[in-house]
C-alpha cells in the first residue's frame, strides 16, 4: 500500500514535442484476474508482463494470505500455485487493497462462496468508496458483512458455509460487480447467472473459460446472459499480459495534444470492451493508425502510431461508458484542445472513483483557463483550439491516479506549466509514467 502522507508535488512545461516508442505497462485489469484466478486453480500458472504496481502487488499479498503461493522469479515473470476452488485458507491478518477498488471487490467475490471469514482495508481514498453495489449481491449466495456506515472499508466478510447459487440482473454498468459474482460462483452449485443490460469489459468471462471454467454467454431480450457451472477445476495456464490501454491513453493523447509529436504505442489490449476511447478520439479527428494487428492470450492487441492533430469537439454517447469509463478525466483534457465543445455523457460513475474525477477534472480545467460545466451525470468542455489553453494551474489530485496523470499531460500542451499536489498515487497504476513521458521528451519536474 502506498503511503500517501508522503506529498510529491510535481510540474509539466510544455516546448518540446513527443517523440519516440512509448513501452506500457501490462494491463491492471487483466494482471488482478490472473493472480486471483491463478490461486483458484490447480497447479502453478506462470504470468508474463504482470503489472507491477501497488494495486496489483497488494492482490498479490492478498492471494498470499489465502494460502497461495506468489513468487516472481529471475525471468520477471510470476508464479502462482494455486489451492483450486474452494481451497482458500483463513487469513491471519488483514488484507490491505490499497487503493484498489477492481483488487477488493474481485477478492471479496472470490472468497465469498468459502466458510471463512476476512476483514479488508484499504488506504484514506479505498476507505471513501462504496462496497454495497458488490456486497448486497453477494449476500445473495448467503455471505455475511460487517463493516462501517454506507458499506465502506474496513469490512469483514463471513463467506457462505452452505452457499447459494444465484441469477442477478445487473442494475449498473460494472465489469468489477459481475466478475464478483461470478468468481463467487465458481464455489456454488448449480449454475450461478449474470444478466448485464449494457455490455461491460470481459476479461473474467474470456478468463475463465481459459482456466477451464464452463460458462455459456448468449444475447437474450434482457440483455447479454452469462451462465457458470459451479465446482469446476481450473487448470494452471501460461498468461502473457498484453499492454493496459487505460494507461496507454495518457501518452497517446499527450501525443495528440503537443505540437509536432509522433509516438509509438507498441501492442496494446484493444478487447472491444475496453476501445471506446480510441473510437472517440477517431471521432475527434485523431491522426491514429492501428499496426501489427494480432491476438495475444484471447485478446486482440496493436501498435499504434499516433501524431499531433486538429481535433473537433464531439458527443460521447451514454452507452460508450462502460467501454472507457477509467478514460473520461484524460478525454476532458484532449477536449480542451479540440475546436468546439464535447460533451461526455452517461458519465455518473465517475463520481464514486479513486475521486469525484467529474469534479476533479472540472476544477483544474477551470483554474488552466477552459471553461467546463459539469451535472450529475454529464461532463461539457469548451475547447480552445490546439496550443489555446492558457494552464498555469495548481491542479489538485485527491489522491487520485488518473487525475495527476492526466493533470500532467495537460501541462506538456498549456503555455504556462501545469502543477499537481501529488504525484504519489500514480504509483499504483503506472510506476514508470515519469521515465516513460520524460524518454519521450517531455518534461515533468518534481517539485
Amino acid at each position: 500500500m502506498s503511503n500517501q502522507n508522503n506529498f510529491i508535488s510535481m510540474r509539466s512545461v510544455s516546448g518540446n514535442p513527443l517523440s519516440g516508442t512509448a513501452i506500457i505497462p501490462g494491463d491492471k485489469s487483466i494482471s488482478h484476474r490472473s493472480l486471483i484466478l491463478g490461486a483458484l486453480s490447480i497447479g502453478c500458472t506462470e504470468i508474463e508482463g504482470l503489472l507491477e504496481g501497488e494495486d496489483v502487488l497488494d492482490t498479490a499479498e492478498a492471494m498470499r494470505s489465502f494460502g497461495a503461493h506468489v513468487v516472481k522469479h529471475d525471468n520477471g515473470n510470476w508464479y502462482v500455485d494455486g489451492v483450486g476452488v474452494g481451497g482458500f485458507a483463513e487469513p491471519k491478518k488483514i488484507i490491505d487493497c490499497g487503493n484498489s477498488g477492481t483488487g477488493v471487490r474481485l477478492i471479496l467475490g472470490a472468497m465469498a462462496t468459502s466458510p471463512i471469514t476476512a476483514t479488508f482495508s484499504g488506504d484514506s481514498s479505498l476507505t471513501k468508496r462504496p462496497m454495497g453495489r458488490v456486497i448486497n449481491p453477494l449476500k445473495q449466495f448467503g455471505t455475511q458483512f460487517y463493516g462501517r456506515s454506507g458499506a465502506r472499508l474496513p469490512l469483514t466478510s463471513v463467506g457462505a458455509k452452505d452457499p447459494t447459487p444465484i441469477c442477478f440482473s445487473m442494475p449498473i454498468a460494472s465489469a468489477q460487480v459481475k466478475s464478483a459474482i461470478l468468481l463467487a460462483g465458481l464455489n456454488a452449485p448449480g449454475q450461478t447467472v449474470v444478466v448485464e443490460k449494457e455490455l461491460t469489459r470481459d476479461h473474467t468471462e474470456r478468463m475463465l473459460k481459459g482456466f477451464g471454467a464452463t460458462i455459456d454467454i448468449q444475447d437474450s431480450k434482457d440483455g447479454r446472459r452469462i451462465v457458470l457451472d459451479g465446482y469446476p477445476e481450473l487448470k494452471s495456464q501460461l498468461i502473457s499480459v498484453p499492454r493496459d490501454p487505460s494507461s496507454a491513453a495518457f501518452p497517446i493523447c499527450a501525443a495528440l495534444i503537443t505540437e509536432g509529436s509522433d509516438v509509438l504505442v507498441p501492442n496494446i489490449a484493444l478487447n472491444p470492451t475496453r476501445a471506446g476511447l480510441f473510437k472517440t478520439l477517431e471521432e475527434m479527428g485523431a491522426n491514429i493508425k492501428y499496426i501489427n494487428r494480432k491476438s495475444e492470450g484471447g485478446e486482440p492487441v496493436a501498435d499504434l502510431r499516433v501524431r499531433f492533430s486538429a481535433l473537433r469537439g464531439v458527443e460521447v454517447p451514454p452507452d460508450r461508458a462502460a467501454s472507457m469509463i477509467d478514460e473520461y478525466p484524460i478525454l476532458s483534457v484532449v477536449a480542451s484542445f479540440a475546436e468546439g465543445k464535447t460533451t461526455m455523457l452517461g458519465v455518473k460513475e465517475l463520481r464514486v472513483k479513486e475521486s469525484d474525477r467529474i469534479d476533479a477534472m472540472a476544477r483544474g480545467l477551470t483554474d488552466s483557463g477552459v471553461n467546463v460545466e459539469q451535472e450529475d451525470d454529464t461532463l461539457s468542455v469548451y475547447g480552445k483550439g490546439p496550443l489555446g489553453v492558457p494552464g498555469g494551474a495548481d491542479c489538485v489530485t485527491f489522491l487520485d491516479h488518473r487525475v495527476a496523470m492526466s493533470f500532467l499531460c495537460l501541462g506538456l500542451a498549456t503555455k504556462n506549466p501545469i502543477t499537481i499536489d501529488d504525484y504519489s498515487p500514480v504509483t499504483t497504476s503506472f510506476p514508470n509514467f515519469k521515465d516513460l513521458i520524460t524518454n519521450l521528451g517531455g518534461q515533468l519536474e518534481e517539485l
